[in-house]
């Protein structure tokens, strides 16, 4: 099986301005091709804003607009928005397909200490889905602190994680993502943001992929707006589930 490429767009966010966002990765996205996956960071739309649900752009003109660069770039385009909903405010994960196709997971955990949890509605279902010969599973930012909620049911190949996650707690990032990987023997890729909101919070970025021993195989400059490109190894994966099968070991258990 041929190998997944992935890119991770590690860039600034203009606070609350949904047209500057998508013009500045209409400019970021001209200039890849011959990839697998493009990731973008968490609400990449608006910045982690608790009233962005109601100034970004509509849930139609951003999958509209992540459509026409999937097509382009003929690669899934991958990130989060703030968005109004039938079910009200949500902080949706989509993933866009060249063909159209779109899939969606709406964030589990909100991030209290911001109020997200009273400004937005809680997603409640875990998504996994298939790209490419690839499981992966979609998650988002504070989802990253539950080991349970991303634990592996032998159903994903790789962990996508999107976030706005501020510079004091990227030792944090940096070894949750490392963790995941070796709990769930599975690559983890995690596109977080830079630069400084409309609240004053700054992020180093810290974005990478790492292989399911733990291994950082592609990783960003802290601070820096950059894109960071893996390719990821399904016959490697493999070989090393089957040499190392701590799965077949893990406790059965699951949410109540």
């Amino acid at each position: 099986m041929p190998g997944l490429k992935i890119t991770l767009l590690q860039q600034p966010l203009v606070w609350m301005d949904g047209p500057a966002n998508l013009r500045h990765f209409d400019r970021q996205l001209e200039e890849i091709s011959g990839r697998d996956v493009i990731v973008l960071p968490e609400m990449f739309t608006t910045g982690f804003a608790m009233e962005a649900a109601k100034q970004s752009p509509s849930q139609e003109e951003v999958i509209s607009w992540m459509q026409k660069q999937a097509q382009r770039t003929n690669a899934l385009i991958a990130g989060s928005a703030a968005l109004q909903t039938d079910r009200g405010p949500v902080n949706r994960f989509l993933l866009v397909e060249p063909q159209g196709n779109v899939f969606f997971y709406d964030k589990r955990h909100l991030f209290r200490m911001a109020d997200e949890h009273h400004h937005y509605e809680a997603g409640n279902e875990r998504v996994v889905f298939e790209w490419r010969g690839w499981r992966i599973l979609p998650l988002v930012c504070y989802d990253l602190r539950f080991p349970v909620w991303s634990r592996n049911r032998n159903d994903y190949d790789l962990a996508l994680y999107v976030a706005n996650w501020p510079a004091p707690r990227s030792l944090h990032w940096q070894a949750l993502l490392v963790a995941r990987a070796i709990e769930n023997q599975a690559y983890v890729a995690g596109c977080n943001r830079v630069g400084t909101d409309g609240n004053g919070h700054h992020y180093r970025g810290d974005s990478r992929v790492i292989n399911p021993q733990g291994e950082i195989i592609a990783t960003a400059d802290a601070h820096q707006a950059t894109r960071i490109d893996a390719e990821l190894s399904m016959s490697a994966l493999e070989e090393y589930r089957e040499k190392f099968p701590a799965w077949r070991d893990a406790d059965g258990f699951g949410l109540g």
